[in-house]
């Protein structure tokens, strides 16, 4: 699986990082996520697919490789 995350969509609402922390960080001096891990192992599936759906912006996304 791939992480990716829209910056022009992203308003800074953090949901991200309470479901997948070590997925998602969150740059302070842009106010926007930051993709630390681009390819997550696949036992982070859930957590990673919890903080896409609850995106409330819809800026990140999932997808299979």
């Amino acid at each position: 699986m791939r992480v990716s995350a829209d910056l022009g969509l992203c308003q800074g609402h953090q949901m991200c990082q309470g479901e997948a922390p070590d997925v998602f960080g969150f740059d302070d001096a842009t106010d926007r996520v930051v993709v630390l891990d681009e390819h997550p192992d696949e036992s982070r599936r859930r957590d990673v697919k919890a903080a896409v759906q609850y995106c409330p912006a819809m800026a990140l996304a999932l997808e299979e490789e």
